[in-house]
C-alpha cells in the first residue's frame, strides 16, 4: 500500500473546535460581537500582553502594526530578508523603505550587530522575524530601539507559545504580530493579531482594521445621535469574524500541547540528523524556548532541488522557507541585492523544511528521517 502524502504542515482540528464553531453559527453574531472581545482577552492573557487586536490574516496584522507605529513615506524599517515577503511588502505599502540586515548563522534571526549598523536618521522601526519559531534577540533589539527612539515590531507568525528568557512571545516588543493560517501553531482558518502593552498603539491598530472608523464619544469631533461615527484616519476592513474567533478560542486552549508535541518531533529530528555530514541544523540560543513552526534543514545548494523532488515523489511534503526577499524580482527591480546579506542569501538557497505538525506520529517522523537519509545516500 502506498503511504499517504505527508504535508509539511497542517491544521489540528478536533470535535471541540467544531462544537465551538457550530455554537457561534447558531448565535446572533457571526462577525462583530462578544466572541471577538473574548478571543482578544484570552489571547492577550496567554501571551502576557495588555492588548490584543485580532485581524483578518497575518499580513493584515503587519499592516496594522506598521500603521500603529506611524510608519510612513520617508521612513526606513530594518528587517530580515529571510521571511515571507509580507514582512517587507507592508513596509512598502506604507510608502516606507525596507532596509535588509543580515541574520545570525545559527538561529537565522536578525543579527543585532547588523541592525545597529543599518540605523540611520530615517529609521522608524525594527521588524524582527522569529524564524521557524525561534524568537529573535529581543533584549538587544529593544535596547537599540531605546537608544535610537525606535519601535520594535516582532513578526511572530511562527512563534506563538514560545518564550524568551522566561517571558512569553507577545510581551517582548512594542508590537507583536501573529498569523493563524492553518499551518501555524493555532489556526482560525485565516487570521492574525497585533499585541501590545501600549494603549495608544492598540487604539491605532483597532482603528486601522475597521476603516479608521471611530464611535467612542470621547474621541469624536462633535456630538450627534448615538448613531454618529467619524472616519478619522485611513483604514481597511481587516476584521476577523466571530466564527473564526470561536475556533481561535478553542485552539488557544491546546496551545501548550501543540507546542509540546512540535518540540518532541523536533528533538526526534535532531537526534537523527545532528551528526549527518551533509546537513546543517538550526540551534537554539540560551534562554530561548522556541515554539517550533518549522524544522528547516540546510543542504548544499546543488543538492536541494534533487532532494526536494525526491521527497515529493515519496509523498513527503517538503517546502522552502524562504526565497530571500531581496532576491525576489520585485525587490531586485527596486535596487536590492541579495548578496548584501550573504548569510541570509546563502541560507535561502540551502533551506528545506520537513513536515512538522502536532498530528504527526513518531512513525511519520521516522518515515521522513528514513527518506531524507536514503535520498542523501543515493545522491552520494
Amino acid at each position: 500500500m502506498t503511504a499517504a502524502f505527508l504535508p509539511y504542515g497542517r491544521q489540528s482540528i478536533d470535535d471541540s473546535d467544531v462544537a465551538e464553531v457550530v455554537r457561534v453559527l447558531r448565535s446572533d453574531y457571526l462577525t462583530t460581537g462578544p466572541e471577538i472581545e473574548a478571543f482578544e482577552a484570552e489571547l492577550a492573557q496567554a501571551c502576557g500582553a495588555r492588548h490584543a487586536v485580532v485581524v483578518a490574516n497575518g499580513t493584515a496584522a503587519l499592516h496594522c502594526a506598521y500603521a500603529a507605529a506611524a510608519v510612513t513615506a520617508g521612513h526606513e524599517v530594518i528587517t530580515t530578508p529571510l521571511t515571507f515577503s509580507a514582512t517587507a511588502n507592508m513596509v512598502v505599502a506604507m510608502g516606507a523603505t525596507p532596509v535588509f540586515a543580515d541574520v545570525r548563522d545559527d538561529t537565522l534571526c536578525l543579527d543585532p550587530d547588523r541592525v545597529a549598523a543599518a540605523i540611520t536618521p530615517r529609521t522608524r522601526a525594527i521588524a524582527a522575524v522569529d524564524y521557524a519559531g525561534h524568537p529573535a534577540e529581543m533584549d538587544r533589539l529593544m535596547g537599540l530601539a531605546k537608544e535610537h527612539d525606535l519601535l520594535v515590531i516582532e513578526d511572530a507568525a511562527h512563534s506563538i507559545g514560545g518564550r524568551y528568557k522566561q517571558r512569553p512571545v507577545g510581551s517582548l516588543a512594542h508590537l507583536t504580530t501573529f498569523s493563524f493560517h492553518p499551518v501555524k501553531t493555532i489556526t482560525t482558518g485565516e487570521g492574525g493579531a497585533v499585541l501590545t502593552d501600549d494603549s495608544r498603539l492598540a487604539e491605532r491598530a483597532r482603528d486601522f482594521r475597521n476603516h479608521g472608523l471611530v464611535r467612542d464619544k470621547q474621541r469624536l469631533s462633535r456630538q450627534e445621535g448615538s448613531w454618529y461615527y467619524e472616519v478619522q484616519s485611513l483604514g481597511f476592513n481587516y476584521r476577523l469574524t466571530a466564527i473564526q474567533c470561536a475556533l481561535g478560542r478553542s485552539q488557544l486552549k491546546r496551545l501548550p500541547a501543540f507546542v509540546a508535541r512540535r518540540t518532541v518531533l523536533v528533538e526526534r529530528y535532531h537526534r537523527a540528523f545532528a551528526a549527518h555530514p551533509r546537513l546543517k541544523l538550526m540551534t537554539s540560543a540560551p534562554g530561548v524556548e522556541p515554539a517550533w513552526h518549522l524544522f528547516a534543514i540546510r543542504v548544499k545548494v546543488e543538492d536541494r532541488s534533487a532532494l526536494f523532488d525526491r521527497l515529493i515523489q515519496r509523498g513527503i511534503g517538503a517546502q522552502v522557507h524562504y526565497i530571500a526577499v531581496n532576491d525576489l524580482p520585485l525587490y531586485r527591480r527596486l535596487g536590492y541585492d541579495p548578496t548584501s546579506t550573504p548569510i541570509a542569501w546563502q541560507a535561502s538557497r540551502q533551506l528545506l523544511s520537513l513536515p512538522l505538525f502536532p498530528g504527526m506520529s513518531d512513525a511519520d517522523a521516522d518515515r521522513v528521517i528514513f527518506e531524507v537519509q536514503e535520498a542523501l545516500r543515493d545522491e552520494g
